[in-house]
């Protein structure tokens, strides 16, 4: 059964914010809202978790999950922050853009890819980086609909698409409606895997050069 909390729990002392910080750190799924889509969080530290997130969503157990940081700082503790990543994260962060960087610590499989990197971001929306605060922890960010269907950009769609999920966090509709871009850097030059809310063109500003395809990457 879903238990969705009110709609305006968005402060830092949100009763709801409380309650999905308790069900992740008791290994449930909540989705909550983010500046892109709906997302599904769950403590990556645990593969029982991570499973339960894929199994919710009908995915693989061999895809990946990027994860949401409170802040760079938080970011640094998971994954290696090179010259480059700090450079779009001062430029993107808090933003929609999910970053693959060199992983850091050891996470389970569901959330560091075959190259050993993991997919970071600090999302422009308050409500999952105090989550994150408040866990101590990145949480995973996998966008909250069953594999093959739209992300849900509200609450009421996240909790009729997932009904086995254990907490809808409602933050009211998603401003940005489109999901994060992601770049790779943790190879040398970058992939560009998705065009989403950040403009590859941006990024390429930045960067000082152009991205590359994914299917450029042997």
């Amino acid at each position: 059964m879903i238990r969705r909390s009110a709609p305006d729990l968005v402060s830092g002392d949100s009763l709801g914010i409380d309650a999905a910080v308790r069900v992740i750190r008791a290994g449930g799924v909540v989705a909550v809202p983010t500046d892109t889509v709906y997302a599904l969080a769950v403590d990556p530290r645990s593969a029982e978790a991570v499973g339960r997130l894929f199994a919710a969503k009908g995915r693989s157990k061999g895809d990946v999950t990027p994860l949401i940081a409170a802040d760079t700082e938080q970011v640094a503790k998971v994954a290696v922050l090179s010259a480059v990543a700090r450079q779009l994260a001062r430029r993107f962060w808090p933003g929609g853009l999910t970053v693959i960087l060199e992983a850091a610590v050891e996470l389970p499989r569901g959330v560091v890819n075959e190259r050993g990197g993991v997919g970071m971001r600090v999302p422009g929306h308050e409500v999952p980086r105090l989550i994150a605060r408040r866990l101590g922890f990145p949480i995973t960010a996998s966008s909250a609909n069953p594999t093959g269907r739209a992300p849900a950009l509200n609450a009421e769609d996240a909790a009729e698409s997932l009904p086995g999920i254990d907490l809808v966090l409602d933050g009211g509709p998603t401003p940005l409606a489109v999901a994060s871009t992601v770049i790779d850097v943790s190879t040398n030059p970058p992939v560009l895997i998705r065009e989403g809310a950040v403009r590859k063109v941006d990024l390429e500003h930045v960067l000082g050069a152009t991205l590359l395809p994914a299917d450029s990457r042997q």
